[in-house]
Formats: C-alpha cells, structure tokens, sequence
C-alpha cells in the first residue's frame, strides 16, 4: 500500500533488460553510442519532428535547469506557477544554471498557469528599465504538481501570449506520458505544434532507474544546451546506461503503456476515495495523482496498516477531532496492481 511517489516505485523490466543489453563490449562514450543513435530516431519519429535534438541527464532538476539557462539570459525572468517543481523542489538550480534568471511566480487553480495570469505577469516586467530584471522565458509544467494537465488546446493559448512577446516556452513534463494519455493526445500536438520550444521528457517517474530527456524542438539550441551540460557535470561518460534506459522505454510504446497502467490504477484509487462518507477531490485527477480530503480518523486507521502517502500540503497534520477532513496525495506507478489498490480501499472502509 505504497503511494508515496511515483520515483518509490521498480524499474520497469523493459528498461532493465535494456541496460543489461548494453552491458556488453565496448561503446561510444559521452552519448556516442548505439543506443543514443536509436533513442534520438525514436524521439524525432513519436513526435514527427525530424529535426529535433535529444539529449540525456539523469534528473529532472538538470533537465529543467539546464535547458532554461540555455532560453533565458541571467538578467531575465521566468515566468512559471507559484507550485511548480522549478519553484518548490529544486533548490534554486533554475536560477542558479542560468546564472541568476529569476522565476516569476504565477497563481492559477490546480497548478495551471491560466492566460490572463501569463499576461498580466509578463505585462508586469518593466521594460527598458536597467534597475530591473527583463522578460526571459515562460515554463509550464504537464502534469502540473497538482495532477492536473494542459490539453494541447491550452498549450497553444499560452504559446500564443508568449510568442507575443517574443518569448519561448519550456515544458517541464517529468510525468508527460501521464498528460499524454490522460488528454489522449500525439507528442507533437503537445509540444512543438502547439508551441513549445524545447521539453523536458520524464523518464525515472514512470519506470526508468534514472533518465530524464530533453527535446530541443529548435535545433539551434542544441549547442548551448551540450555546452551547459558539460560545464554542469551532467554529461555522462558512460551515457550508454542513459541511453539503454531511454531506449528500453521509448521502443514498442512502453513509455505509454506504463503510464496508462498508472493511470488507469489512479482512477480505480479515486473511485473507491470518493465512496467514503465525507470524502472530496482537491484537484482534479489527469493522471497518476489523487489528491483528496476525507476523515482523520481514516487516515489514522491506513497509516496504521502501513499505508505510505504524503499529507498535502505537508503543513497539513494528524492533530484535531478523527471526523476532521485532512487532505493528502496518493500517487500510482506503472507498478501498482488492481489488487494492491482494492487492498488500501478495504483499509479505508475499514
């Protein structure tokens, strides 16, 4: 009864029997390497973007950091959501890697930035102004920290008002295949068509040891993004194990076929919350994320079976009457069973 986090959860045996496979004879080292050739067609193909670059780090953290300090200068801003992962769980690396961009907070239901809250933040950035920081670059999260996804219809809306002003976009996607097939729509329609100028592509959430993509979708970035890499210390010199990583979870749609189990595991999990008395969503569920409200003294009760899960916010406590609402995150993986679902339920029924 484990829903901690999606990174608790094994490595799919896909990804594996992959690494395993490169385990033999010698490669390239530094990305020039059999896998990574593969891994790059792989990419260009499921998102129909011949000229696309790849590249491989081993976290999300550097995926984002990374490719931000290669969109904005130091002395810009980055527009993102007051809750996303580049603001609450990264340590300041995104300012930090582009060398003291700062990020631009932005509210909005759910963890979305909404239109009108993009462009009233970057219609706030003074201009011309040398005592302050300019406009730099706009960063969406797909999932966003609150479970919920941007359809491709909302991709492009915020595209849109950014290009407006001349600024590209990121998209943080640590759980993209969890946003891909929640709105069922095609990578491209996602990322480059609506937009979206280069992609963090989450690997280690849905079933990988530790690898992360990032999808240039400008070709012109791709030097500034190996230079940065380099001077980070994130260009591994056995990137084969990267890459088998990568490659293992691209081939035959694994990737989707991971993320679709977790997400058909987190609807099964929503469903059975919600038939408890009192119980209700804080967000709507996208993916692989509940996140709910029910009574504390069924929260004591699963906590003492074992049940692991986060109370969200971690402000939220355990202390107060057992009919009081407390709200907490369960997060599914490409691992979790029907059964061990069902399991946690009966827990909560008591």
């Amino acid at each position: 009864m484990n829903f901690a986090s999606d990174n608790s959860g094994p490595a799919a045996p896909e990804v594996m029997d992959a690494v395993m496979a490169a385990n033999a004879g010698y490669e390239g080292s530094y990305g020039a390497d059999g896998p990574m050739e593969r891994v790059r067609a792989m990419v260009r193909e499921q998102f129909e973007h011949p000229e696309a670059e790849v590249y491989l780090v081993a976290t999300g953290t550097a995926a984002n950091a990374i490719t931000l300090a290669c969109l904005t200068a130091p002395t810009s801003r980055v527009y993102t959501h007051r809750e996303a992962h580049t603001e609450v769980d990264e340590c300041g690396a995104p300012v930090f890697y582009t060398g003291g961009a700062k990020l631009e907070l932005i509210d909005g239901a759910d963890g979305k930035i909404m239109p009108e809250g993009l462009r009233a933040a970057i219609e706030g950035t003074p201009q011309g102004f040398v005592h302050a920081q300019q406009r730099g670059a706009v960063s969406i999260t797909n999932l966003s920290e609150c479970g919920a996804a941007y359809t491709p219809a909302e991709v492009v809306d915020l595209c849109r008002i950014a290009a407006e002003y001349n600024l590209p976009v990121q998209m943080d996607g640590a759980r993209f295949a969890n946003a891909l097939v929640g709105t069922n729509a095609s990578p491209g329609d996602m990322t480059w068509r609506a937009g979206i100028k280069a992609l963090s592509l989450g690997g280690t959430k849905n079933g990988c040891m530790g690898v992360e993509a990032v999808v240039l979708f400008d070709p012109s970035l791709a030097w500034a993004f190996e230079l940065n890499r380099k001077r980070g210390g994130h260009l591994f010199s056995k990137h084969r194990y990267l890459s088998a990583q990568m490659e293992g979870y691209l081939a035959d749609g694994t990737w989707l076929r991971l993320a679709r189990q977790a997400n058909d595991m987190a609807a099964r999990l929503e469903a059975g919350i919600l038939a408890l008395p009192g119980a209700e969503l804080m967000h709507p569920r996208d993916g692989n994320q509940v996140f709910a409200r029910f009574a504390r003294g069924v929260h004591r009760a699963a906590q003492a079976a074992g049940a692991q899960y986060y109370l969200w916010p971690h402000t939220e406590t355990m202390e107060g009457p057992e009919d009081g609402l407390v709200s907490a995150r369960f997060v599914t993986n490409w691992s979790t069973t029907a059964d061990e679902v069902d399991a946690f339920l009966a827990t909560l029924r008591g």
